[in-house]
């Protein structure tokens, strides 16, 4: 047994309020009473307004719900706070020596409420964001400089990677990334699907053989993956005899791939919002290849989500991007 409730709130405010031995309370395995601030909040009320239907309304709760606040706390304690009359609660003398430490708790929980608001009200920092070399090249910098605007007093830091992990390690506080994360301490949110196609520059297409069926790729210049072996998979999907000897430029550079495209050297595989920025690039077989789209992944750490202005940066991004894509 210690003296639980004057220790906490003494620890609370930096001087002792009461003497220890006005009551004890029994203590739970960390060391603080078990008893929340609802309950001492309640009790002030109570002991305020002389009655549970006064304290209720003050409070906006319901005479029974106070009633049970009241009785949880005098069980915790092992004293009684008040006496039950016909004119309402009458405090005990308990209840009176533990007035002075609750009001000093309520001070507290209020300069708390007030630093907190204070603190969102704000939403100054840094914000770190990560990315895959497209999104971080092509989407973000428009998003970007409108969300300047938006949120003036934050500064954003972005990483161009398409390392999955790098959220995990903590070295990134948002990720926009293709694949959905496994792990429990992230949270994702499916901002939308990113279409993909298959994409020319008139200048090649106005050299080269028309290109009227799926089969007819195989036999122009293509521009693919070097390590990376999705475009292989997917052409040996459709049943076209594949290998890296296919494509006339390998790379694992999708930036690189898509000046290659303009550039005119070959028919390159790129995400449509590429596309969209050069009209000089056409889409080839826009109805006859099934190419899935790619979903994009707005994702936060479970543990920071909590955080203004992260929450002000994934909100607006949340917008942003689905209207990118």
């Amino acid at each position: 047994m210690y003296c639980g409730f004057i220790e906490y709130v003494s620890q609370l405010h930096k001087h002792s309020y009461l003497q220890c031995n006005y009551v004890y309370l029994d203590m739970t395995t960390s060391g603080r009473p078990s008893f929340d601030w609802y309950l001492i909040r309640s009790f002030l009320a109570a002991l305020d307004h002389g009655s549970l239907l006064a304290a209720a309304r003050v409070l906006h709760t319901s005479q029974p719900t106070l009633g049970r606040h009241i009785a949880e706390l005098e069980h915790q304690l092992g004293v009684a706070l008040f006496e039950r009359t016909g004119r309402g609660l009458v405090p005990t003398a308990t209840a009176l020596n533990l007035a002075d430490a609750a009001r000093g708790m309520a001070d507290g929980a209020d300069q708390l409420a007030r630093t907190l608001t204070s603190a969102q009200a704000q939403a100054t920092g840094t914000v770190r964001i990560t990315a895959s070399t497209p999104v971080a090249v092509q989407i973000l910098p428009p998003i970007l400089s409108k969300m300047r605007q938006a949120l003036p007093d934050i500064q954003v830091e972005l990483v161009a990677s398409n390392n999955v992990n790098n959220l995990l390690r903590r070295e990134a506080d948002i990720a926009i990334r293709m694949v959905r994360p496994e792990q429990g301490s992230l949270v994702a949110k499916k901002i939308g699907d990113v279409s993909l196609g298959a994409f020319a520059h008139r200048a090649y297409l106005a050299r080269h053989s028309p290109i009227r069926q799926p089969m007819d790729l195989v036999s122009h210049e293509l521009i693919g993956f070097d390590a990376d072996t999705t475009l292989l998979d997917g052409f040996k999907a459709m049943g076209f005899p594949a290998s890296k000897d296919l494509f006339a430029l390998r790379t694992d550079d999708f930036i690189v791939q898509w000046q290659a495209i303009r550039a005119g050297l070959g028919i390159g595989f790129v995400a449509s919002y590429m596309a969209r920025t050069d009209a000089d690039v056409v889409q080839v077989l826009p109805d006859m290849l099934p190419i899935p789209p790619l979903p994009m992944w707005l994702v936060v750490h479970r543990e920071i989500r909590s955080s203004q202005i992260i929450r002000s940066v994934y909100d607006f991004l949340a917008c942003a991007l689905s209207e990118a894509i």
